[in-house]
């Protein structure tokens, strides 16, 4: 089977409460879709839990304006841990998550009232776009991008990218292309940069061509990735001496199908899966086949071959993707009874 990558499923943030965590951005950021609630040992995953099965609880989470979800992450066993030293823009991982945002004005004019910190001015450069810390120390971009799968009262969508701090531009460049179809070079230039550290940069927004998806690939929509290298300073590694779990973004998780051939690309390109969950996994109300690769940096890129998700759990409905044609996208009203899952009250 040809390999599709689909779109960024989600991205994974490692947190204290996931609860809390997930009513904050239902609340402000409209990701009220819970498409799933988990708990369970993460009994595949011990490469990046120092040898240890942790127990641990997991929300998905959609805006059903279209992008990526947030997997919200909590040890049950253990108290995660923040990074010891500041994380600095350029330093080696993902930084910050990008969400899409229709209106930019008054998304933070919005903030703004809420009194996030570290809010930034508009910048206007590659795809105008403002920072903010959200409550609990995660860097978000918000991105001017008005790309609209299902319409929603919410300013903004879903996750539309990341953006990732890498010690070799061209070594990372070329693993995207090749491992993610990231061959669409859309900004490549030298900045001196005031965000959160002065430096100087070289900054890389790459895309996919994106000429065939499948699956839920209407849903998550067209993304970009930031590459951040760092030119006047060693950057650290913001997961240096920590575990996969802890505070902040753990791993950028892409939707694909071809499973079986992304596997065998993986290690003809030297970028073997580092964990492999084999036919299927089974997350109590969703199940598929899912694996990690690793950049040249070490950054955590989860792949997901979905094989069931819940359309209305109270009635034991569920789509049942295995029979279906990988190549060929889901009907817009199947995949916007996603809905039933909105949650309109706090966890």
């Amino acid at each position: 089977m040809v390999e599709t990558i689909n779109g960024i499923q989600q991205i994974g943030i490692g947190v204290l409460d996931v609860k809390k965590v997930f009513n904050w951005y239902r609340i402000h950021l409209g990701f009220d879709i819970l498409l799933f609630e988990d708990e369970a040992v993460a009994a595949l995953m011990t490469r990046y839990t120092n040898g240890k099965a942790e127990r641990r609880e997991a929300y998905l989470s959609l805006n059903m304006t279209g992008g990526g979800g947030l997997e919200i992450w909590q040890f049950k066993d253990r108290r995660p841990i923040a990074a010891v030293n500041k994380i600095q823009f350029g330093d080696l991982g993902i930084y910050a998550m990008k969400i899409r945002c229709k209106n930019l004005i008054e998304m933070h004019s919005y903030l703004k009232d809420l009194n996030v910190s570290h809010l930034s001015g508009i910048n206007h450069s590659y795809s105008s776009n403002f920072y903010f810390t959200d409550p609990f120390g995660n860097r978000v971009q918000m991105v001017a991008d008005h790309y609209v799968f299902c319409k929603q009262t919410t300013k903004n969508g879903g996750v539309l990218g990341a953006v990732i701090g890498v010690s070799d531009m061209e070594t990372s460049m070329q693993f995207y292309s090749t491992m993610l179809g990231y061959s669409v070079v859309e900004y490549d230039t030298l900045e001196t940069l005031q965000e959160n550290s002065k430096g100087t940069f070289r900054r890389v927004v790459i895309s996919q061509e994106r000429k065939s998806v499948g699956g839920f690939g209407d849903l998550l929509g067209a993304t970009h990735l930031e590459l951040i290298q760092v030119l006047d300073r060693t950057p650290v590694k913001i997961f240096e001496n920590r575990l996969w779990g802890d505070l902040g973004y753990i791993h950028l998780c892409f939707d694909v199908s071809g499973m079986s051939s992304i596997r065998e690309k993986a290690k003809l390109n030297g970028h073997a899966f580092t964990v492999d969950s084999g036919n299927s996994f089974d997350m109590g109300d969703a199940a598929g086949h899912f694996s990690y690769i690793e950049d040249p940096d070490g950054t955590l890129i989860e792949l997901v071959e979905t094989h069931k998700v819940p359309i209305l759990k109270s009635l034991g409905l569920f789509l049942n993707l295995k029979k279906r044609n990988p190549h060929k996208t889901l009907p817009k009203w199947l995949v916007k009874s996603l809905s039933f899952q909105r949650v309109k009250k706090d966890r």
